[in-house]
């Protein structure tokens, strides 16, 4: 519940640190910071020996750290700061939909007949949730919650492709590895934004909010959230993530103002509802998907 409240609140505190930062300079700081915590996690664990791993694996790692961190991340950041609060969490929710058509396509899990309603469910009450601002001509919202769209789906081949990946290297390995390796794509070209910033003339409730979505909300919450699903279960927790955009809706009205509709609102409970559908009319899945392992949900995003 503490890491769903903590998620909930980051999308109004990333609202504030884009609006003093920008999108990029945001992301020129949060990949200095998360290797380093990367890096000293590793260090932590391993000493300065740090776990070896095969060249085709490596590979596979560069390509996660691609996915998760180049284009999840750096979407979801445009897309949060196009779009609302309450969207954009929202939006990220209907992951689910996105794991379980990739699934399908790689051959991995057939749909069942609940699945694909609730797919269908969970597309309308997205169409109903962004007709409301296409209605009042928020292009730029609107292109927001369509960037989220492909941000959830990229984050969603994250955690399909990580899972063999997590069974034979560990969650921290994998999570370190893949965060060091997308980080110096998203520094070199954010780089001519973060280094214009003056950084010391920063206000202190700034640096604040900086580090409660980095640190807090990303690094810890991740591996905090992996605890979780590895004592409680996946099965057990995943329901926990509907409650994320209600805390997200609550916290943006109530710190940065954001109004809702009646549109609104029953888009979101359509869209939601799919994709519990969805989840509770899931096939028996693969073995290395029916491991208790941690989820790799992240903050990436939540990311």
């Amino acid at each position: 519940m503490a890491i769903i409240v903590v998620w909930g609140t980051n999308f109004s505190v990333q609202k504030v640190v884009f609006a003093a930062l920008s999108p990029a300079g945001f992301l020129f700081a949060r990949y200095l910071i998360m290797p380093a915590c990367a890096i000293a996690l590793l260090v932590h664990r391993y000493g300065l020996r740090f776990p070896s791993v095969p060249r085709t694996d490596l590979f596979a790692l560069a390509r996660l750290g691609f996915f998760g961190h180049v284009l999840h991340v750096g979407t979801v950041t445009y897309g949060i700061h196009w779009s609302t609060a309450f969207s954009s969490s929202l939006i990220l929710a209907c992951g689910p939909v996105f794991t379980l058509l990739i699934l399908r396509v790689s051959g991995l899990e057939r749909m069942t007949r609940a699945q694909v309603a609730g797919a269908a469910i969970a597309c309308f009450g997205v169409l109903v949730f962004l007709s409301d601002k296409l209605a009042a001509g928020r292009w730029s919202a609107g292109g927001g919650d369509l960037v989220l769209l492909l941000s959830a789906f990229c984050f969603s081949y994250y955690t399909v492709a990580s899972k063999p990946l997590i069974l034979r290297h560990g969650g921290l390995v994998v999570m370190a590895y893949a965060t060091l390796l997308g980080a110096l794509p998203i520094v070199v070209l954010t780089a001519p934004v973060g280094l214009r910033i003056d950084w010391i003339a920063l206000e202190p409730w700034i640096w604040m909010a900086l580090l409660f979505t980095v640190v807090l909300s990303a690094f810890v919450g991740w591996l905090v959230w992996g605890w979780v699903n590895a004592v409680r279960g996946v099965a057990r927790t995943a329901p926990m993530m509907y409650g994320m955009p209600p805390v997200a809706g609550l916290v943006a009205w109530a710190t940065i103002g954001e109004p809702f509709t009646a549109t609104k609102i029953t888009g979101a409970a359509i869209a939601l509802g799919g994709v519990a559908l969805t989840q509770s009319g899931r096939a028996s899945l693969p073995a290395f998907l029916r491991t208790r392992l941690p989820s790799v949900r992240s903050a990436a995003s939540r990311k």
